[in-house]
């Protein structure tokens, strides 16, 4: 069986990166004649060509882009090796820079990522909040490593990445209970005409509870949409109307905002992802944050308000 050499696999990673030859000998000090015959030696081992003429740079062939992405993540687990090692030798803390879209619950995401705080050895947490496609940006250039979504990595986004379902969770209806005292009938009828306040566009479930109030024919009054789900339930507090939330932090949302529970809608879920650069998980803190996900904050029965 033939053996690998990962330094024929790094000198072709540099050539794919620099897109010629002689940029990738400048880079590693070592002439073009030197990395075409490591290149040869590489192509003839797995049997297939890496790179085509292109005019006169190199581009990928089929079989290249394919290798490129595993190169990556070899390189990558390599640089995590390497960082590990360089921690236990000093006693420094792991550094874990996550990313959380700002469309996802913060209750739900503090929930989340408290295990990575749990583990062993200390932990160095660096949270990043923003839009999707901008933590999947720095997610790309390794400077987090790892993102939290109410959605899967998007097919139309040119950033290579591996989305991890995390759970799921029905959404429940809340309100303050002066607000809840002027509804009249039962759930869900009850929402028709009924002040409610909307997630925002960005917000994974808003198509969708739309769709389900659509086909339950139901028309609540929307008072406001809102991007951050912290001010939305603030407002839901105060009594401005009625919203959602995932039902996995009913009894947070309860205590936190002093709200009530309305009802159930069984029919949607609400997903979150992990999205990472690689494909297996290695990263103890989120190997940590997965198996709290699976086995903690989404194993959650709460019994229906729904009559």
């Amino acid at each position: 069986m033939a053996m690998l050499n990962y330094k024929h696999l790094r000198y072709f990673w540099a050539v794919a990166k620099s897109g010629s030859i002689a940029r990738a000998g400048e880079q590693l000090h070592l002439t073009p004649q030197s990395i075409s015959g490591q290149l040869r030696e590489l192509e003839e081992s797995l049997g297939v060509a890496l790179f085509r003429r292109a005019g006169r740079a190199l581009e990928l062939t089929d079989a290249g882009r394919r290798i490129i992405g595993y190169a990556e993540e070899i390189f990558a687990l390599g640089d995590e090796l390497l960082d590990a090692a360089r921690d236990q030798s000093t006693r420094k803390s792991l550094p874990f820079a996550v990313g959380i879209a700002d469309s996802v619950v913060k209750a739900v995401a503090h929930r989340l990522v408290e295990p990575a705080l749990q583990l062993p050895e200390p932990v160095r947490l660096i949270c990043r909040e923003g839009r999707l496609s901008s933590l999947l940006a720095e997610l790309a250039i390794h400077h987090l490593d790892m993102v939290i979504a109410d959605r899967p990595m998007p097919a139309n986004l040119n950033v290579r990445g591996y989305s991890h379902l995390l759970g799921e969770s029905t959404l429940t209806v809340f309100g303050a209970a002066a607000r809840i005292k002027t509804l009249h009938g039962d759930f869900p009828a009850l929402l028709d005409g009924a002040p409610f306040l909307m997630p925002g566009e960005d917000v994974a479930i808003r198509p969708r509870l739309e769709q389900w109030l659509e086909a339950q024919r139901l028309h609540p009054r929307i008072v406001g949409e809102f991007d951050d789900s912290a001010l939305l339930k603030a407002f839901g507090q105060a009594g401005a109307g009625l919203f959602v939330a995932p039902t996995a932090i009913t009894a947070y949302v309860c205590e936190q905002y002093h709200v009530d529970i309305v009802g159930r809608i069984d029919a949607i879920s609400e997903q979150i992802f992990a999205i990472t650069n690689q494909r297996r998980l290695t990263h103890p803190a989120i190997i940590a944050i997965s198996e709290a996900a699976h086995n903690e904050v989404f194993n959650v029965e709460v019994a229906s308000a729904t009559p």
